[in-house]
């Protein structure tokens, strides 16, 4: 069962089928990731947290378009065809459908980070403490974006490190306090969040959980459940973000609000501002500061344009 709405967050997983590899080498890891870009820039995905291991991966993410099944899906199909071709292979490379999570950021937001990125150094006995000589591997891991929130290596563009506001105001001391979260682990069992899954499905306290519940109620399905109303139709999203787009001085936001918010091609969109190729674009979108940490300019624009446009699709919807 998938539940679905605007703006929730997800622990997502999935294994390689008969629990093969899905990473036979870094090649493969930086096809991953530069297709989680992809996914992220075409389907409006936010990434929160990964963390890649040889035969699954993790991810945290937050879907503002209520879309997680098209974007994982997108992701998971788009991979296999290229992990396809690059080892001359054919076949499923993952195991059935990818698992998700739903998730109250508030409550556990630091725990989950904690968790997915703990991966790689956990002892296969999940009870068993983690050794605290890990401690060196782990920061110095390439493949999640624990360095990222350490501030060790820079973010990747599409990566939102907003969630180090959970540890602090300010990022320096955000990244300091994730930093002594996470070494706190070390000598001691990392307890697993997913014990305290309510139904299977839900993370999160009762207050939220009966929200679940309530909506879940109203609708019927026997595969998916979505919270989505009929105006999260694509057209009537795309022609509202267009009004809203046309409304910004800036041609980055305006392209910001078009692409992120309403889900327009790129290509559409270049073609629209008389620009020959899509990378145009593209290089708009990376100029435009991806983590709103510390930015409170850009958090604050943000929001009012995302506040817009939900107002927007009421009115449609009424």
């Amino acid at each position: 069962m998938r539940v679905e709405f605007p703006g929730a967050v997800y622990h997502v997983t999935a294994r390689g089928n008969e629990r093969r590899r899905t990473f036979r080498d870094d090649g493969d890891r930086q096809e991953f990731l530069a297709t989680l870009e992809q996914t992220a820039q075409e389907h409006g995905l936010r990434v929160h947290a990964y963390c890649l291991m040889p035969n699954h991966y993790h991810l945290l993410v937050e879907t503002p378009r209520a879309n997680l099944s098209r974007s994982i899906g997108w992701l998971q199909t788009t991979y296999t065809i290229r992990f396809n071709q690059r080892h001359r292979r054919s076949g499923h490379l993952f195991q059935g459908r990818f698992k998700a999570h739903l998730v109250e950021v508030d409550s556990y937001a630091t725990e989950l980070l904690r968790y997915v990125h703990l991966n790689p150094v956990r002892p296969r006995d999940k009870q068993a403490p983690v050794p605290r000589e890990r401690s060196v591997a782990l920061r110095q891991y390439p493949w999640s974006s624990h360095r990222a929130y350490l501030g060790k290596s820079p973010a990747p563009s599409w990566l939102c490190t907003d969630w180090l506001s959970f540890f602090g105001r300010r990022r320096s001391a955000g990244q300091k306090e994730y930093d002594r979260f996470v070494k706190d682990a070390f000598e001691s069992a990392v307890e697993d969040p997913w014990a305290r899954l309510q139904g299977g499905l839900v993370l999160g306290s009762e207050a939220f959980v009966e929200q679940v519940r309530a909506r879940m109620s109203r609708k019927s399905g026997r595969e998916e459940v979505r919270w989505v109303s009929r105006v999260e139709d694509p057209r009537v999203r795309r022609s509202a973000a267009y009004e809203l787009a046309i409304r910004q001085e800036e041609r980055s936001w305006a392209v910001w609000v078009r692409v992120v918010l309403g889900g327009e091609r790129r290509s559409d969109v270049a073609r629209s501002y008389g620009y020959r190729s899509v990378s145009a674009i593209t290089q708009i979108l990376k100029r435009l500061p991806h983590s709103t940490m510390g930015n409170k300019a850009v958090a604050a624009r943000r929001n009012t344009l995302e506040t817009e446009l939900k107002k927007a699709l009421l009115t449609a919807q009424s």
